[in-house]
């Protein structure tokens, strides 16, 4: 059995029956700094406290769990691993006899976690890529089982950034950051009208190609509010399991209540404060779940334009890198407007306005759907009044005279002049 593999499985099944604060103590402990080996557990335990234990050995008598990097998976060869999360597996992959060796990505669903639970979610990450045909959605090309009897789908390869690494890589300004933000918004609302929500909306998630053309990911914990696609028979009124990661997660998804899509446009928020500010909207120190329940479900964020200003030093056991790291004003304004004080003036006004509507902490109180998040977003590139602002008279006097500063400049001089007969 591979020694990480070995190794992932003795921490979850001598953590698993802790309660959550001795599970916090034995996990600092035991993983150390190792933020990956510590990621794999807690993906274990996220599907233990859904599904109940899964089995002490991989399903099948026993078998080690199959090392697909020099092997074959249906028609495909593998060419390396490319990614790992809580279910799968992913894999570069070629089709054999392919003349033009076109890439793809390859999931294969994990030796262990073959349950019941996860193997229906997992069929039903095939059915809803299945359903999906949008340039900002990763096409799936193919599915079926390995030799051994897991499953797996083939889907588009997308070579590209995580969009947050992807901003502060090129530079962008705040207007170009809302522009292919807006891209964003409008992939995630194909996916709410054919009547899915996403769940999972973090950077990791959203990449984007060499071409600035965002593409959504891993629809692994997707709702399927279409019936006609779902295959786990589940109440759409129940109440949802807390499958989630916690740092893009809504306060109803938090609190373990049934989301909807005002839940998808939350995360969006969150993604948007961080792509604009540099920082979280909320400083999570514990995966306790209550303490991260009180601070995503009362603390209100800082408004962006003051988050952008802040110095934040995020300690080693918060951070994926293992290391401490500082997030200064002067870093953040660097990748976007040049100079704390100017980034400061870009998101003071609308833009805080827009970016704390979608993160209001109900539901019907943030934006109806994406489409309108990002066409308020258009609106305030536009120089037009937004909804997220109230609409005061003063309000859109203020908006006219920057849209027509020559023209109402002009007609000021005018003015003066006649007084001054």
């Amino acid at each position: 059995m591979d020694e990480q593999y070995k190794k992932i499985k003795e921490i979850y099944l001598a953590v698993c029956g802790l309660d959550t604060a001795e599970r916090e103590e034995f996990l600092d402990r035991e993983c150390g700094g190792d933020a990956e080996l510590r990621a794999e557990v807690e993906s274990l335990l996220e599907h233990h406290d859904v599904t109940g234990p899964l089995p002490t050995a991989p399903a099948g008598g026993g078998a080690e769990q199959p090392d697909h990097g020099t092997k074959r998976v249906g028609p495909y060869r593998i060419i390396r691993e490319i990614g790992r999360g809580g279910m799968g597996v992913v894999y570069l992959g070629v089709r054999e006899g392919d003349r033009f060796r076109k890439h793809v990505a390859i999931k294969v669903l994990k030796r262990g976690m073959d349950t019941d639970e996860i193997l229906k979610r997992f069929e039903q990450e095939r059915q809803v890529l299945a359903a999906l045909n949008h340039p900002g959605v990763a096409r799936l090309y193919d599915a079926g089982e390995t030799e051994d009897g897991l499953p797996y789908f083939a889907m588009e390869y997308i070579e590209g950034q995580p969009i947050d690494d992807y901003c502060d890589t090129h530079r962008l300004r705040i207007a170009e950051r809302l522009t292919l933000f807006r891209k964003v918004c409008g992939a995630v609302h194909y996916v709410h009208q054919n009547l899915m929500v996403h769940r999972d909306l973090k950077p990791s998630n959203i990449l984007v190609t060499g071409d600035g053309i965002p593409k959504l990911l891993d629809f692994g914990i997707a709702k399927l509010i279409n019936p006609e696609i779902s295959i786990l028979g589940a109440d759409p009124t129940a109440v949802d399991r807390r499958i989630m990661t916690p740092e893009y997660a809504s306060p109803e998804q938090v609190r373990g209540n049934p989301v909807g899509v005002a839940s998808d446009i939350y995360s969006l928020g969150v993604i948007l404060y961080e792509l604009l500010t540099g920082h979280h909207p909320y400083h999570i120190k514990s995966r306790v779940l209550a303490e991260m329940e009180r601070v995503i479900c009362e603390v209100d964020p800082d408004r962006p334009s003051t988050a952008a200003t802040r110095t934040e030093v995020i300690q080693a056991s918060e951070h994926e890198s293992g290391m401490s790291t500082t997030i200064s004003p002067e870093g953040v304004a660097k990748v976007r407007e040049g100079r704390p004080e100017r980034l400061r003036r870009r998101l003071a006004g609308d833009i805080d306005n827009i970016v704390l509507m979608a993160l209001r902490k109900e539901p019907q109180r943030r934006y109806k759907s994406a489409d309108q998040f990002a066409e308020d977003l258009a609106r305030h590139l536009d120089g037009l009044p937004v909804i997220a602002r109230q609409d005061t008279t003063g309000y859109r006097l203020a908006k006219f005279v920057r849209r027509h500063r020559a023209g109402v400049a002009a007609a000021a001089v005018f003015v003066i002049a006649l007084m001054g007969w």
